[in-house]
This record gives structure tokens, C-alpha cells and sequence, in this order.
């Protein structure tokens, strides 16, 4: 059987309720945001009742909204300004603030019913506490397992309850996470050889900040088509 998305819907609303907010979507998917305190409520009622059965947890990722809704470049401008983290000199570690921003940080979650053969994507905020924390689903789906993690490394959300939380991508001596908007394009440090210690070492990064400027169809002869097709014929 195949549940539509409006009859899944119907579904949430009425056994949830308010508890679920649906969000917008443009390319038809069905998308719900919570509050962080109800997940572990809800991502049990849609694993074992029987009207969602969402027995498998595809992903888990998290996002950064720090700069959502803005460029980090415009056009006009470009050529002299680049990308602003390439040529921003200051590493960024970790944030010192005691807070961020309630809706900076977000746990994305994607839900597969195998029986209903439907989707569902779940979303919620961090909250504005510094590290962004939020309840482990390890034990409702086990493959959150590697997801968390993976979103603990790159973003520097802790997750509760979470059975063996560190880094699973970076290395063990890297500084900072590296998908946070704030993160330094030339990260904070490098690995190389030190022959005197002979061994890798960690040290500062040494690569220097550069402008990178995206390309720019110039409005001028060469790309006239004209002056290509009399090119052609001589």
C-alpha cells in the first residue's frame, strides 16, 4: 500500500495535534517541526503505531540557519570582495557566547515506512543554549547511531543519551566544526611531518587567506556571437 501525503497528514493532525507544525514545502514533501522536548514522545508513537510505521530512520543531519537568507556575495561586487570567509584572518574555535540564537541550529530527521511506502521529515531547534544539546533516538532507531555522530563532528550538536559520542569524520586533533557558517574556510590547524620529533604533528595553519571570486561572463566582444561566427568563417 502507498500512503499520499494529504492522508498521512490527516493522520499526524489528528494524533498529534498542535504538537506538530507542518512546514512549507515546494517540491511536494511532507515536512513537520516539534518541539525538541517532544521527540522522543513522537518518534516512538510514528515507529510502533501502526497508522505511520516509520520502522527506518534514513538520516539524521543537522543545519546551520546562521546565515540563511543571505548571500555571501553579490554579483556586482564580487571581484573585490570574494567569498567573506576566505578572507576573513580570525579562527573561529568555538563560540564564547552563552547563547545562539533559538532557531540557529536544527536536527533534521528522515523517516521511511516500508509498509506504507511513504516518507516523513522531521524537524526540530536546537534551543539557544551553548552546545546546542538535544535526546539521543539511538534506542528508538539504531541507525541514528553513526547520523548523530556525524552531526556532533560537523555542526557541535550534542545528543543525550547517545551510547558513544566523538568525532567520526574529522581527525582527532581537529579544532572546531567545520560545517558551522562561522567556521573558517582555511580551518585552524594542519597536520605535517616534524623531522626532528619524527612523528605528525599538529600546528597552525600556515596556507594564507585568499579571495575566491566565482566567474563572471564579461559583457564584452568575445562573447558576442557575431564576432564568433565571422571568427568561423575566416
Amino acid at each position: 500500500m502507498s500512503l499520499s501525503n494529504e492522508t498521512l497528514a490527516a493522520r499526524i493532525d489528528a494524533r498529534f495535534g498542535q504538537k506538530l507544525t507542518r512546514v512549507d514545502s515546494t517540491c511536494g514533501e511532507l515536512t513537520y517541526q516539534l518541539d525538541k522536548d517532544d521527540l522522543i514522545e513522537v518518534a516512538r508513537a510514528l515507529r510502533d503505531e501502526p497508522d505511520f510505521h516509520f520502522e527506518m530512520l534514513i538520516d539524521v543531519c543537522g543545519v546551520d540557519y546562521l546565515t540563511y537568507g543571505s548571500d555571501e556575495w553579490t554579483t556586482q561586487s564580487a571581484a573585490g570582495s570574494g567569498y567573506s570567509r576566505g578572507v576573513e584572518r580570525e579562527p573561529v574555535i568555538l563560540d564564547e557566547a552563552d547563547t545562539f540564537d533559538p532557531e540557529r541550529f536544527a536536527v533534521v530527521y528522515h523517516l521511511l515506512s516500508l509498509r506504507n511506502n511513504a516518507r516523513l521529515r522531521l524537524r526540530i531547534f536546537t534551543g539557544d543554549a551553548n552546545p546546542p544539546i538535544v535526546k539521543s533516538v539511538v534506542d528508538i532507531w539504531n541507525s541514528a547511531n553513526w547520523f548523530e555522530r556525524e552531526a556532533f563532528d560537523l555542526f557541535g550538536i550534542l545528543f543525550e543519551g547517545h551510547p558513544d559520542l566523538r568525532r567520526i569524520l574529522t581527525d582527532y586533533g581537529f579544532i572546531g566544526h567545520p560545517f558551522r557558517k562561522d567556521f573558517p574556510l582555511i580551518g585552524n590547524v594542519e597536520v605535517t611531518y616534524d623531522p626532528d620529533k619524527g612523528r605528525v604533528v599538529y600546528q597552525p595553519v600556515t596556507i594564507e587567506p585568499r579571495t575566491l571570486v566565482p566567474k563572471v561572463i564579461r559583457d564584452d566582444g568575445q562573447y558576442s556571437a557575431a564576432l564568433g561566427d565571422e571568427a568561423g568563417d575566416a
